[in-house]
């Protein structure tokens, strides 16, 4: 997404070699989001235009990805609306550019949502749950590596540079959700980081959900709270006075529960589990905005929505 690593047109022409894409016509660094290198990639084979995104894994071992892009592979062959990464000659979906792994990918039509309608949240609400159904069927597992455990330690690698009521604000709540039986929930694969940018819409049609390096294995519940808590906010992208649009909640929640209803036991536990991924996201913000990692286009998200986000939750 942001682009740590400068990719040369030498590079890249040598690197498609191993696919069978055609030849490069052109490319270009995406600037949006903060984990990975992206590229989108244009070629041309037998006179066609054709179009993927090159992703290179700026954080994620060569041991790691086969989970990230299987699972990209699955949901796209059992219909749910996701791109599909594209097998190079020798050595499947995977392979090195620069010395880290890279992926290429293809580039969905659509474009990102930056203020979702009611009609888009409710489709969001529908095809996560068909992706966590489908997800049943997926035999590869991978822990959340954005658990409490990653919450504790990276409070405890930030706290230094942090003003006392965050402090206080984040201990509290890490005494709170340790203190939830998560286990017991339903689970299965999830995405975990599905925010509207990473979604592509043609109108109210869904074209695909994207950047699925985040999945893991966890409850289905924290995925819904990480949507609704960035789909359904009004004054998304500030800190000031921000709340949430009950009809794009209810719309969203609706279509999610008519393809898998929620459990008694997760109905319980919705509040706490806005709560918990208010508090993911504000801790990986704050992190980011300390302790940034270089890059030749970089965006850092403002911590302070998040930290209004949980307050919000908190207070309800």
């Amino acid at each position: 997404m942001s682009v740590y690593t400068v990719v040369e047109q030498d590079d890249l022409v040598e690197f498609l070699q191993d696919y069978e894409v055609g030849e490069l016509a052109s490319f270009e660094g995406i600037s949006a989001g903060i984990e990975n290198t992206n590229y989108f990639v244009n070629t041309v084979k037998d006179g066609q235009r054709q179009q993927f995104v090159l992703t290179i894994f700026e954080h994620h071992s060569f041991d790691e990805l086969p989970y990230f892009l299987n699972i990209m592979a699955f949901m796209a062959e059992h219909e749910i609306p996701t791109a599909h990464p594209v097998k190079s000659i020798s050595n499947g979906y995977l392979k090195e550019l620069l010395g880290k792994p890279a992926a290429l990918v293809e580039r969905l039509k659509g474009g990102g949502v930056e203020i979702p309608n009611e009609a888009q949240c409710a489709v969001m609400g529908e095809n996560l749950a068909r992706f966590h159904l489908a997800g049943k069927d997926f035999s590869d597992f991978r822990p959340n590596d954005r658990g409490l455990d990653w919450m504790q330690s990276t409070i405890n690698l930030i706290n230094d540079f942090l003003p006392k009521d965050e402090k206080c604000l984040i201990e509290e709540e890490l005494v709170f959700q340790k203190a939830i039986d998560w286990a017991h929930l339903p689970q299965g694969v999830i995405h975990a980081d599905l925010f509207c940018d990473n979604a592509l819409f043609s109108g109210n049609e869904l074209s695909g959900i994207i950047d699925l390096y985040y999945a893991c294995n966890a409850p289905f519940l924290y995925d819904l709270a990480v949507m609704v808590n960035d789909w359904c906010r009004i004054n998304a992208d500030t800190a000031e006075a921000i709340r949430f649009d009950e009809v794009k909640v209810t719309a969203m929640l609706n279509a999610y529960r008519s393809q898998r209803p929620l459990t008694d036991a997760e109905e319980a536990a919705w509040p706490a589990a806005l709560r918990l991924a208010a508090l993911r996201f504000f801790l990986s913000r704050l992190k980011d905005k300390h302790m940034p990692r270089e890059g030749e286009m970089t965006q850092i998200k403002d911590p302070d929505v998040f930290k209004a986000v949980l307050k919000l939750h908190r207070d309800a």
